[in-house]
């Protein structure tokens, strides 16, 4: 039962994210545009969705454990470091630059793939060439 939950849950956030537009990057690059046209509809998606996790998130953690887990996996850093500034900086330009981000990115490429392939396909890279880039070196030297 665990797994059609997760496509239960991935099928209701990609038609959330249809729904609100959030995969037309001409709307979220309205929404970023703040001193010229300023589309200020997806601010009210995102109101919603906080709204939403705000009290789903105090109600399911009452709970003992979650349904389909052992325990919760919440986070527990709360430290703010270089690689975290250098991540939030990279994907809040490549948002403003595109209009896309990867949630929405995955969604549209059902939509509209011709729009969406090419990021996905570059996200894709990105994303290998970032864990390629911060995995542990190997510190046996070759004999």
């Amino acid at each position: 039962m665990k797994h059609p939950m997760i496509y239960l849950a991935g099928l209701l956030f990609s038609f959330g994210l249809i729904v609100s537009g959030m995969i037309n990057p001409q709307k979220v690059i309205g929404f970023l545009d703040l001193f010229g046209e300023w589309d200020a509809s997806l601010a009210f998606v995102m109101a919603g969705a906080v709204i939403v996790n705000f009290f789903g998130f105090r109600l399911v953690t009452k709970k003992p454990n979650p349904l389909y887990a052992d325990g919760f996996s919440i986070p527990t850093r709360a430290d703010i470091d270089r690689d975290l500034v250098l991540g939030a900086s990279i994907f809040g330009i490549g948002w403003g630059l595109v209009g896309l981000c990867p949630g929405p990115a995955m969604a549209a490429l059902s939509a509209s793939p011709d729009k969406a392939t090419i990021f996905v396909a570059a996200m894709l890279i990105g994303m290998t060439l970032a864990r390629t880039m911060t995995q542990p070196r190997n510190s046996t030297a070759l004999t």
